[in-house]
């Protein structure tokens, strides 16, 4: 596997899971919770150590349970979490403290390698209120890295102006719907680093056509190329699979790089 290095020194593995529909029914993201936790397992036993929840998903303790109980070494893993903009996890510090702490205690951890604001939160002071807290679990060594998720540069650009830590990460839609290039530009221009949720999502049949066709080249599947390519330019990826098979091919990436043509191709979709 190979890593990012964040702005604060740490490493992040290119290539992580979501885990937003596992411990479901039907694999739904709205499904009711039942425990089955076999997607994640699987990709644990893969090779996966990037592992990212969030609050809204509801399952940050069956995450956790699978994490702990995985075998491996907590010191491997990378957990990503993240605190929802509402006012009932994010309307005072203590509230977010609070928020904080749950996190902790649903992952079975003494701390977290990331954790996101999950979406952009509009008020500022509350904004501002929040990331002190973050910043406070990050004096105590309870958190390793703070970032945000689905923030535009407007957002980065408010927080920058009393942010004592500067947002590690972003992680932003990207896929060959909407590649965002110029917010990928803007966040590695800022030394912050662009990690795409959902990689693999909104591709049409024509788009795949056409990437299948530098896959030819390489022996790879669609889905590899465009994870390579998001690689390539300094993204890391986190797609997610229910299919072990799928998963294993998903971190199948570092054997190959995409050439200038190739690239521009993918880029032009």
């Amino acid at each position: 596997m190979e890593n990012f290095i964040l702005s604060n020194g740490l490493k992040i593995p290119a290539v992580g899971t979501g885990t937003n529909t596992y411990g479901k029914e039907e694999n739904q993201y709205m499904g009711k919770l039942n425990g089955d936790f076999s997607a994640l397992n699987s990709a644990i036993k893969a090779g996966y150590r990037l592992i990212d929840t969030a609050i809204a998903y509801r399952n940050e303790a069956g995450v956790g349970e699978s994490v702990f109980n995985s075998g491996v070494a907590r010191a491997e893993f990378f957990l990503t979490t993240k605190i929802p903009a509402g006012d009932e996890y994010i309307g005072s510090k203590e509230l977010a403290r609070q928020t904080v702490e749950n996190s902790l205690k649903n992952l079975k951890t003494d701390y977290i390698d990331l954790y996101l604001i999950h979406f952009p939160i509009e008020d500022e002071n509350k904004l501002k209120q929040t990331w002190e807290v973050l910043e406070s679990f990050v004096d105590q060594g309870k958190i390793k890295s703070i970032g945000v998720s689905n923030f535009e540069v407007a957002h980065l650009e408010t927080l920058k102006k009393y942010a004592r830590i500067q947002p590690a990460v972003d992680q932003i839609q990207s896929n060959p719907s909407l590649w965002n290039q110029e917010l990928i530009d803007y966040l590695l221009k800022n030394n912050i680093q662009p990690e795409a949720w959902g990689p693999l999502s909104k591709i049409t049949d024509i788009q795949i056509k056409k990437i299948e066709k530098i896959a030819a080249n390489y022996g790879k599947n669609w889905g590899q190329i465009i994870l390579r390519y998001q690689i390539q330019r300094g993204v890391v990826v986190i797609p997610k699979s229910h299919d072990p098979r799928r998963q294993q091919s998903n971190l199948e990436l570092f054997d190959f790089s995409l050439t200038g043509p190739e690239v521009a191709a993918i880029e032009s979709l």
